[in-house]
């Protein structure tokens, strides 16, 4: 008779890998990662964004932000049961935050299709990414900027969005790799 006991998980540090399974961790790594950006920018280059209503724009970003926090919840889970928890963190920030910038990237494109004045010029796909990816950076340029109230404050929220993801989801992940080590 074989013992049907479970095997019990131990999970490993990436320094115990040995040069092969860095190698394959980090291409498997490297192409979910490509996936999921290929998935979120072909979608967000695919919808037409012609709607000229600022309520659609709303529920967009609301539908965007709260699908960040679903799939950082699940990542969350993800990354505490893994075998390699800290590459699964990498793997949850090349994911997470994409998402939330095609979500205010997706907003600030209906934003301007609902009226050329939100902004300094009209945006397109590629603009409203742009703009998003500034922001986050903190980097700001100055040649796109918000002109109408509305814009203003949804990208001020944005802003201080940027540094909670930044702080807070780093060290969010960061617990779920020790978590993932201690149990």
């Amino acid at each position: 008779m074989s013992s049907t006991e479970p095997v019990e998980r131990r999970p490993r540090r990436w320094n115990e890998l040995d040069r092969k399974q860095k190698r394959h961790e980090t291409i498997r790594t490297s192409l979910a990662v490509t996936l999921a950006w290929i998935v979120l920018l072909g979608g967000f280059y695919a919808i037409p964004f012609d709607d000229r209503d600022g309520m659609t724009a709303l529920v967009r970003l609301i539908g965007g932000l709260l699908a960040f926090v679903v799939l950082l919840a699940l990542q969350l889970r993800s990354i505490r049961k893994d075998d390699l928890p800290e590459q699964r963190a990498i793997q949850a920030l090349g994911v997470a935050i994409p998402l939330f910038l095609i979500a205010f990237a997706a907003f600030y494109l209906s934003l301007s299709q609902a009226s050329a004045d939100n902004f300094s010029e009209p945006l397109d796909h590629t603009d409203s990414l742009y703009l998003v990816v500034t922001l986050f950076s903190t980097v700001g340029f100055g040649d796109i900027t918000p002109t109408t109230q509305l814009a203003r404050i949804v990208v001020s929220a944005q802003m201080l969005l940027d540094l909670l993801v930044i702080g807070a989801v780093v060290r969010l992940l960061l617990n779920a790799i020790k978590t993932g080590f201690d149990d």
